[in-house]
């Protein structure tokens, strides 16, 4: 007889954690969980071993059953073949999910491995807990403190993901913590033996917690389900989807990662265009569409730009760049221009789009400049571009200083006004040490002010475009 399925809310607030498997004599995964976890300060931390008494400064428990308090969710770091015993302990302990980080079942190709995970659901099934995977790095929660990795940010935010793949679900939340992005729960659920992308869909379409839905996904069993959920889920929310699996040598990897039977890519891309989901085709460029999503508080319906900066071919090359994918760079009307020169330098300048002036790194002058672009009918979004040129070149200390980005940032404000105007920030990464820890400087105080920052202008434009494509639809 079934049980009834424990919700996703519990699951994803779990009072204690055990960890099972774990050593003291190496630094696996499940050592990192349970340093992790320290780290984070979880309140409950049960080490499993019969080998040790005590692990990481915490006691450690011959079997599961001998934990005295109430034990949520179960961190498995054990051999496949070990699972089933241990799963009757999760039902007589009263867990409520069981994370297998171990590999070595359905996505091994053998028969007898795909049985035993079958095994192993049935088991879930009668004593009343969840199981996420196998083969996947599990659940990040920073609300609830629960994490499976360290250093990355624990302040929870709006955007929810889901990933098949354990790599991408562990790197996201640091890769991304540097361009502002938080998160309510990243789930990696590996081989979906029991939670699938459908069921996840769907909690992060209900999800108060989250506002943004992000996903990596190789394949789906069940392609009516994810296409009914997914039609909520879009029609509530942002849903962002990178499919893994495009090309012949991607599915051949994606079924060996996760015995994943990934469905033709023509109608998977069908089936999320249907329903105004944002395809994007690898990580950097869904972290790109994510931060559009997060920053800008009023998306525009056109793609025409204003670039302002330093350099004069730089300028022409994130022009090229920019229309290459879709945005306009229209030339200033005549009007226009004689409102720019009545506030900026003409010596030098170029005032025709890209808007380009010796000291257009100045706050005086992109307070000036942003005032008049702020009102020109003709202009959907501003671009601002720094380390293109020698003139805002990383490292040379222009930059190094919080207070004068944050006087530029001021200035940007200012400039804008009320008029809604978009304004982007375009920073390429430098070269050089020295560089880099300016422009990272520069980079999180326009963060922490709440501005879209981008790497490079092709992928600032790629991701506009896929926005406000999204958008325009959605008004449709």
């Amino acid at each position: 007889m079934e049980s009834q399925k424990i919700s996703l809310d519990d699951v994803f607030a779990p009072r204690g954690v055990a960890v099972v498997g774990v050593s003291a004599n190496r630094m696996a995964f499940a050592e990192m969980v349970l340093h992790s976890l320290q780290q984070a300060e979880f309140p409950a931390i049960y080490p499993v071993n019969p080998k040790y008494t005590e692990i990481m400064g915490l006691r450690c428990y011959a079997r599961l059953t001998d934990i005295p308090g109430p034990v949520d969710h179960v961190v498995v770091n054990i051999r496949a073949e070990l699972a089933l015993q241990l799963l009757d302990d999760c039902a007589t302990k009263g867990v409520r999910s069981v994370h297998f980080f171990t590999a070595g079942f359905g996505e091994s190709g053998i028969k007898e491995n795909a049985e035993l995970e079958q095994a192993m659901l049935k088991k879930a099934r009668t004593g009343g807990f969840r199981i996420i995977g196998p083969n996947c790095i599990g659940l990040f929660v920073p609300r609830a403190r629960l994490v499976n990795d360290f250093g990355n940010p624990m302040e929870p935010g709006p955007v929810g993901f889901l990933s098949q793949s354990g790599g991408h679900a562990q790197n996201l939340p640091g890769f991304s913590a540097n361009r502002g992005l938080r998160f309510s729960k990243v789930v990696s659920y590996g081989n979906a033996l029991d939670m699938d992308e459908i069921e996840l869909l769907e909690y992060f379409t209900r999800d108060e917690e989250t506002n943004v839905i992000a996903a990596y996904i190789e394949g789906v069993r069940d392609g009516h389900r994810f296409a009914a959920a997914l039609k909520k889920a879009s029609a509530a929310k942002p849903v962002i989807i990178y499919k893994g699996g495009r090309t012949e040598a991607g599915m051949r990897a994606a079924h060996g990662h996760t015995a994943s039977m990934t469905s033709s890519v023509d109608v998977f891309d069908a089936v999320c265009k249907q329903r105004n989901v944002i395809l994007v085709r690898g990580m950097e460029e869904l972290i790109d569409v994510i931060v559009a999503l997060r920053f800008i508080k009023t998306i525009p319906t056109g793609k025409q730009v204003a670039l302002v900066g330093a350099g004069g071919g730089p300028s022409v090359l994130a022009g090229d760049e920019m229309e290459q994918e879709g945005l306009k760079m229209p030339p200033f009307s005549a009007a226009l221009q004689d409102r720019l020169k009545q506030v900026l330098p003409v010596a030098g300048s170029i005032l025709s789009n890209p808007l380009d002036t010796p000291n257009m790194a100045s706050p005086e002058a992109i307070q000036a400049g942003l005032g008049v672009l702020a009102n020109a009918a003709d202009i959907d979004m501003i671009v601002y571009h720094l380390g293109f040129h020698p003139i805002s070149k990383w490292g040379m200390g222009f930059f190094a200083a919080r207070e004068r980005i944050q006087q530029i940032v001021d200035a940007m404000r200012t400039g804008l006004g009320s008029s809604g105007k978009t304004l982007l920030i375009a920073m390429r990464p430098p070269q050089t040490l020295a560089g880099m820890q300016e422009f990272l400087t520069a980079q999180e105080v326009f963060v922490e002010n709440e501005l879209p920052v981008f790497h490079a202008m092709g992928d600032l434009a790629r991701a506009m475009c896929r926005v406000i494509d999204w958008h325009n639809t959605r008004r449709m």
